[in-house]
Formats: C-alpha cells, sequence, structure tokens
C-alpha cells in the first residue's frame, strides 16, 4: 500500500549509476518522488525521470542545501522522506522503518543509520550520525529550518534546529543498507578531495551561522 501524505526527496548529483533503483524502491511506499539533479553532468534527470520520477534540474550545481529545498517545493505532501540518490541495497522495509515513527506521531524526525551494510559505510555513518541523508519528518518543519536552501551541506542546519526547537528525534537502524564511497564514485584522490571539502564545508557551518546571527 502507498502512502499518499508522505513525499519522497532525492538530492542527487551524478548518480546516473545508482539514481534508478533509489526511485524504483521509493515509488513503492509513494507516488510522490521528487529527484533534484544539482547541475549534474551525467543523465541523473534522464535516468530519474525514465524511472518514474519527478525531476527538477539545478544549473549550476548550487549544493545539496538548495537541491533539497527545490525538491521540498515540488510537492505538497504533509510528510517528506529524504534518501539519498546513491543508495546500494535499499527495500521498502528501510522507508517504513524510517517513516513510520513519524507517520505514528512518535517523533518529530527520524535520522536513519546503516547497520551491516558494510564496514566502511557502517563506520562513516556511526561516527557522523548527525550527517545522515536518510531522515523523516513533517515537510513545513523541514521548509522552516534556517538557512536550509543555502547550506551546500544542509544536515547540521537541521542538526541545529532539531536541538534549538525541542523537536523529538531519534535515529533508527536500517540494516543491509549502503552507499556507494565517494572514492569508489570519482577515483580515490578525487573522491579523497571531494570528501575534504566536505568537511571543511559542514565545520564552518558553525561560524556562518553566528555570522547570520549577528547581521
Amino acid at each position: 500500500m502507498t502512502h499518499a501524505e508522505i513525499a519522497v526527496v532525492i538530492p542527487a548529483y551524478n548518480e546516473a549509476q545508482t539514481v534508478a533503483e533509489v526511485v524504483r524502491v521509493a515509488l513503492l511506499l509513494t507516488p510522490d518522488v521528487t529527484v533534484a539533479s544539482d547541475g549534474s553532468s551525467d543523465d541523473t534527470a534522464g535516468v530519474a525521470r525514465a524511472a518514474g520520477a519527478k525531476v527538477v534540474e539545478l544549473n549550476p550545481n548550487a549544493g545539496k542545501g538548495p537541491a533539497l529545498h527545490a525538491a521540498l517545493k515540488a510537492t505538497s505532501a504533509e510528510y517528506v522522506l529524504m534518501l539519498d540518490a546513491d543508495l546500494l541495497g535499499l527495500t521498502l522495509a528501510h522507508l517504513n522503518i524510517l517513516s513510520g515513527p513519524v507517520l505514528a506521531g512518535q517523533l518529530d524526525m527520524s535520522i536513519g543509520i546503516f547497520e551491516g551494510g558494510g564496514l566502511m559505510t557502517d563506520l562513516g555513518n556511526k561516527l557522523t550520525p548527525h550527517l545522515s541523508g536518510q531522515r523523516a519528518c513533517r515537510r513545513a518543519w523541514l521548509l522552516q529550518v534556517p538557512g536550509l536552501g543555502e547550506e551546500r551541506w544542509p544536515e547540521p542546519a537541521i542538526t541545529d534546529a532539531l536541538k534549538r526547537g525541542g523537536a523529538r528525534w531519534d535515529y533508527v537502524e536500517l540494516p543491509g543498507l549502503a552507499q556507494v564511497m565517494k572514492e569508489e564514485k570519482r577515483g580515490f584522490w578525487k573522491g579523497v578531495g571531494y570528501r575534504s571539502k566536505m568537511y571543511v564545508d559542514l565545520l564552518g557551518y558553525g561560524r556562518r551561522r553566528k555570522k547570520s546571527l549577528k547581521e
């Protein structure tokens, strides 16, 4: 049974190899699936569209935050489930685990953590669980997160809003789920460079937040 009241939003950058399968599984949960292709230079948009998703195309590349914001604006569903486009082993059971506590009113946000999907992805997810891209919540709540549409990586802004707003949130384990490592997708050294830039940007969130509050 699909859930019309929930949408799946998938920010994606050069994920033509994996996005179709993520879309396929998402459509088992809901007919409302949107992929935001963030300035992709491959056929991410075409592959996602052929798989059955609505597609929003950003050009040039703006970052995951703007892509997520664009995908959220493309739906009117009450609830949203965020997914990364490079997931491996995704099933409908994972989507139900992630969305269940929110749809039942037990949590304001659930955050998915990999468990048993692979050593490196499990380790990375557990060392920095607050950076997980697998989440479920109310769409209206997510849209009011300060800076969501400006942050290249929106997870710190979302986590900050959760803590400041007193929201009920928790981690849920997603057994057997993994994602493609950046070093695999882009080549080892390019992947390391991309990951380093990501962490520099993530670490700068606190400074940017303080600056915006002073202005």
